[in-house]
């Protein structure tokens, strides 16, 4: 029986380019730019990794078309962006991808490389401000009640959970956790956030006595004889990975009755931040835990209070 073929044409886009080659030249050009860019701005690796596959995905569609990478115009540059649009990208996707292009031309540009900037003129799709999505109080404490704590691995979730919550630490920060990091002293966290920039952050008395607990019954027996200085350990020994982190939130919410579609790592960072605000907290605080750069990335949890303020009225007084 033959199998079946793709089924969307975004599908059968991805296959066709997984297959197609990568010019030599546009390889190194591509390589060129991220060290670049790595020496000026210091960019974490999985930044690094975006403006690759998308730049690594252009060049794959101009194998077919002519030009190399460097020398793409902006003709072939709206045919690629009007490609992904009739295969389904996203508009956000699509303005990641104009983001990457322009950075890559404008360099080009800068270094005397090329003239001309063909992603001049392009209007990036217009995108909606999704509002992040967070947790019930109710639903974040069954969740936070859900690790086995007879088992070594049940520990550390507890910990994890814990600890995330307390923080608001994005997943890699979390993971990437380093023992020299941890001060139980202070009771704080020295996070090395996006663009390497350190922050202290607290972690509370709930989530500090779960951490000491962790260290100091679990962790020694998951770990073995092998080193690993992360401070959270896969069921191997080795460094947790973000994906492993994701499989423990979502078992642990199946155990705490709540559908595992509606949970996630990053939903819980929103939820640290929209249930501090809901309590009172500062922006300004609350922008310097969540390791934001700039106050209008935070402001958007405001919003999140000001809907859930308005769902209230709207549920409970007579006139709403």
């Amino acid at each position: 029986m033959a199998m079946a073929g793709p089924k969307t044409a975004a599908e059968r886009r991805q296959r066709s380019q997984a297959r197609a080659e990568i010019r030599a030249q546009d390889q190194a050009e591509i390589e060129g730019f991220l060290d670049a860019i790595w020496s000026e701005r210091g960019l974490a690796r999985h930044s690094l990794d975006s403006y690759r596959r998308d730049l690594s995905g252009l060049a794959r569609h101009l194998v077919g078309v002519g030009p190399s990478l460097a020398e793409a115009g902006r003709a072939e540059l709206l045919d690629y962006l009007a490609q992904l649009n009739r295969d389904g990208y996203s508009p956000r996707s699509a303005a990641r991808l104009l983001s990457s292009l322009r950075a890559f031309y404008a360099h080009r540009v800068v270094s005397g490389a090329r003239a001309d900037d063909p992603t001049a003129g392009i209007v990036a799709p217009k995108l909606g401000r999704p509002l992040p999505k967070a947790l019930s109080e109710t639903q974040v404490e069954a969740l936070l009640q859900a690790p086995e704590l007879s088992t070594p691995i049940g520990l550390r979730d507890k910990a994890m959970l814990e600890l995330m919550y307390a923080t608001g630490l994005r997943v890699s920060e979390l993971v990437g956790l380093l023992g020299t990091q941890i001060n139980l002293r202070q009771g704080v966290l020295r996070v090395v956030g996006k663009g390497s920039r350190e922050r202290l952050v607290p972690m509370g008395e709930e989530a500090q006595h779960w951490l000491e607990r962790y260290i100091g019954e679990a962790r020694a027996g998951i770990v073995g004889r092998d080193r690993c200085d992360f401070v959270f350990v896969s069921n191997k020994g080795g460094a947790l990975g973000r994906q492993q982190f994701w499989t423990a939130v979502k078992r642990n919410a199946v155990r705490a009755g709540i559908d595992p579609v509606n949970v996630s790592p990053h939903r819980l960072r929103h939820s640290f931040a929209t249930h501090l605000l809901n309590h009172g907290a500062d922006l300004r605080a609350l922008q310097m835990m969540l390791g934001h750069s700039s106050l209008s990335t935070t402001q958007i949890y405001t919003l999140v209070a000001k809907q859930a303020l308005k769902r209230l009225h709207q549920q409970h007084h007579p006139r709403g």
